[in-house]
């Protein structure tokens, strides 16, 4: 259940009109990057968390909800930004400021250039923000990415608030009103601070590397190929002990000699790595049951409700 509070999360000001900015803040409004993105992608997210990471769904839900109140923020100040765009806009017929640019003066353009920089603007939804990005392109329900594994979604949650403070960096050099650089700064503030509780919330699932439940073949998990044979590279990418798995990372000079010695690399051996096959395949196995036990355990036999809300009668 949703309720709408009037008062605003962070309590948007702005000093004057500029639809100028109005229509580059879109962005944070209705683009790939923007609030709707986020608010949608963790509330989608949520549901296959509900019953076996009820903490999770939580969590999720709650940061969902922000966002929308983050959408909220965003498209007051568009609004603000937009001043009086919508009144002149009513006064077509008589006393509107463009009917007096109508015989072919520089003005016209000027006014045009100055409030209408985005046609939808002008012409959709006069002086109100769009489910936009800047360039009018629709906002699309692709932008959304949720895959129902938690090691997977968290990931992808911790890349699009990288993606959203990097927006709203990009974004607060474009104004020099002192009010919307607040905003934005608060904005970009609270991307950092999801960042940290996704981040969080995925280092109390363990094991959550590699994502998923299958752990990945040690004959390719520590291989890097030299695919360019100038200026070659070195660096902790391709050399001593990777990151996650811990395996000696091996250097393939000739990439194309040990595929063809290998059968296309079907029949080489793991090297530099602790982890064997049947490991791997044992591990697969185990933490498949575990993985698929966690979320069957929790699907209530015979009804089911949502909520913990109880027929007393029965």
């Amino acid at each position: 259940m949703f309720y709408h509070v009037k008062d605003l999360q962070y309590n948007a000001h702005v000093s004057a009109p500029d639809p100028r900015f109005a229509r580059v803040l879109l962005e944070a409004f209705g683009g790939a990057n923007g609030e709707l993105k986020s608010a949608l992608q963790y509330f989608v997210q949520a549901f296959s968390c509900h019953n076996p990471y009820p903490d999770k769904y939580d969590m999720l839900m709650d940061i969902a909800t922000e966002e929308l109140g983050h959408l909220e923020i965003v498209g007051a100040t568009i609004q603000m930004l937009l001043g009086p765009v919508n009144g002149e806009m009513k006064d077509v017929v008589e006393n509107m400021e463009i009917n007096t640019l109508m015989n072919g003066n520089a003005a016209k353009e000027d006014f045009i250039h100055q409030a209408f920089t985005n046609p939808q603007f002008l012409v959709t939804a006069p002086g109100s923000p769009m489910l936009t990005d800047s360039n009018g392109n629709p906002w699309c329900a692709t932008y959304v990415s949720a895959n129902a594994d938690l090691t997977v979604d968290l990931r992808s949650n911790m890349a699009g608030e990288c993606r959203a403070k990097i927006g709203y960096e990009n974004l607060i050099p474009l104004t020099d009103d002192p009010y919307v650089k607040e905003t934005l700064v608060f904005l970009m503030t609270r991307e950092v601070t999801h960042f940290q509780q996704f981040e969080a919330a995925l280092e109390t699932i363990q094991p959550n590397f590699p994502p998923g439940s299958f752990q990945t073949s040690p004959k390719y998990s520590n291989l890097y190929f030299d695919l360019s044979k100038e200026n070659e590279a070195r660096g902790p990418w391709n050399e001593g002990e990777s990151t996650r798995l811990k395996e000696e990372w091996q250097y393939i000079t000739d990439p194309l000699e040990e595929v063809r010695s290998t059968n296309g690399l079907v029949d080489r051996k793991p090297k530099g790595t602790h982890r064997t096959e049947k490991e791997v395949k044992e591990m697969d196995t185990k933490l498949a049951k575990e993985r698929s036990e966690e979320v069957l355990s929790s699907v209530p036999k015979g009804v089911m409700c949502w909520c913990d809300c109880q027929d007393k009668e029965k």
